[in-house]
């Protein structure tokens, strides 16, 4: 891969996840976590965590090119996840197991606008909630 050229690994996730839910398959995602993941760390098991990623199990699902985030709900709880793509180690089918494991990179900090920033805590805002703002994102 050139310095210029982007991994094919977030393509061939956002792939096999439409492949599975074409044909009605659970897309699940198994994640190393590390210090730039944010998961519930009680189902965490020997460093890694599988999620279901099935458009049924999430909410605001976003499979970027460099993090996967989405809302999902444990033991009747919603939290955020965010997860590198780095991080990831394979993506399969629950029913089947048909999918594809990649090698495991060092993520990176969630940066914003090339300025390192810590990932999404579930710090609560003394300020109360902020505004329900809509689901659609600037991409630059």
């Amino acid at each position: 891969m050139s310095a210029n050229e982007t991994s094919t690994k977030p393509y061939l996730l956002r792939a096999l996840h439409d492949w599975c839910t074409d044909n009605g398959y659970t897309p699940h995602i198994v994640v190393q976590v590390d210090e730039n993941t944010v998961v519930p760390l009680a189902h965490v098991q020997e460093g890694q965590i599988t999620l279901n990623i099935g458009l049924l199990a999430t909410n605001q699902l976003i499979l970027g090119n460099d993090y996967i985030e989405f809302q999902a709900r444990f033991n009747g709880v919603t939290e955020d996840i965010f997860v590198p793509v780095a991080a990831v180690s394979a993506i399969f089918a629950r029913e089947t197991g048909a999918g594809m494991g990649f090698e495991i990179s060092p993520s990176a900090p969630y940066t914003d606008e090339g300025a390192p920033t810590e990932p999404p805590h579930d710090d609560p805002d003394p300020k109360g909630p902020a505004p329900d703002r809509g689901h659609l994102r600037i991409v630059k």
